[in-house]
């Protein structure tokens, strides 16, 4: 019946390969769905076939409560609004629940009071780029596009084949396949000054995966950013809370590859950062716990910044150079 229900008719030939069984058993399948009220009806002939009759539909009866839940869990409404499809995932939800069993048409209500996804990080305002409507639409409907996009100082345009939308932290990204270059690539999508749709669509490669690549180029990002190493000493809080200052991956391979520790309980570890600069202000979150060796000039801002702490807390009075006068003249 839903096979029947998603085409406007099938052969029996068609019907026997879909489930995987005989002529003979489709035939007899669907007079048994004809005794029992079920509206197909049989063209006869050789290119005739079976169709249901009357706009026939049935209810989603094999669902159990869970499956029901988890189903209206898959959107996520944000970025549903944001690509413009709010109106057509909101039809979609109208019609599933109505062809629920009434015993699971709360299954939507329930889900949404059991999880919310608020996919952008927190102190920040993602602002929805202004093409991106444009840009999911040429997804949806594999139409080559041309962007144009700014890249440092200049402005470039591309034919590109949008193979599909990535929400990462409150960032679009299209993920392309670039047809001159044959090879994919990524895009952020509010950096894009124009994406007008072409006349022709485009024939997806099959073999593409899209959670796949995204992973993969994520992992070659966040690899491609670390080009300095510093050597640093961490007490055994600094190597716990390492992860949480700098990058999780780099973190855990370099404490994967650090030596056993020291007689103070103390591991030294080579870790791949962006940059000093970088390397200073996440290394300070750790304090006390951390302890820089290389590069020097690394080292030398950190006893400096160690000294200038230690001379505020070493002072009578909070806010008042130490061995000065308090604010009230008293010495």
């Amino acid at each position: 019946m839903l096979l029947l229900q998603s085409r406007p008719s099938m052969t029996a030939a068609e019907l026997a390969r879909e489930l995987e069984v005989s002529e003979r058993t489709i035939t007899r399948d669907a007079q048994a769905l004809s005794e029992a009220g079920v509206p197909v009806y049989a063209d006869r002939g050789r290119t005739g076939g079976y169709r249901l009759i009357g706009g026939y539909r049935t209810r989603l009866t094999g669902l159990a409560r869970g499956e029901a839940e988890a189903l209206f869990l898959s959107g996520v409404p944000g970025a549903l609004r944001e690509m413009g499809l709010e109106d057509a995932a909101s039809a979609a939800r109208l019609k599933v629940s109505a062809a629920l069993l009434p015993s699971l048409r709360d299954a939507s209500h329930t889900a949404a009071q059991r999880f919310h996804l608020d996919a952008p990080g927190w102190f920040t305002e993602p602002k929805t780029p202004e093409l991106l409507p444009a840009v999911a639409e040429a997804v949806w409907d594999d139409r080559r596009i041309t962007a144009r996009y700014r890249r440092q100082d200049t402005g470039v345009e591309r034919e590109l084949e949008p193979y599909g939308l990535v929400l990462k932290a409150g960032v679009w990204y299209l993920c392309a396949r670039v047809p001159d270059a044959g090879s994919f690539r990524v895009y952020r999508i509010d950096r894009f000054t124009a994406a007008e749709p072409g006349a022709d669509r485009f024939g997806r490669d099959a073999s593409f995966d899209l959670p796949a690549f995204w992973a993969e180029r994520a992992a070659q990002f966040a690899r491609s950013i670390l080009r300095s190493t510093v050597v640093v000493r961490l007490t055994g809080a600094g190597a716990r809370a390492l992860r949480h200052a700098v990058d999780p991956l780099a973190a855990q391979e370099a404490l994967a590859e650090a030596g056993p520790p020291d007689g103070a309980g103390r591991v030294t570890v080579s870790l791949p950062v962006e940059s000093d600069d970088v390397a200073y202000t996440q290394l300070m979150a750790l304090g006390p716990e951390v302890e820089v060796i290389e590069p020097a000039d690394l080292r030398r801002r950190f006893a400096d910044a160690a000294a200038r702490t230690a001379a505020y807390y070493g002072q009578d009075e909070p806010g008042t150079p130490d061995g000065g006068p308090t604010a009230t003249g008293s010495p």
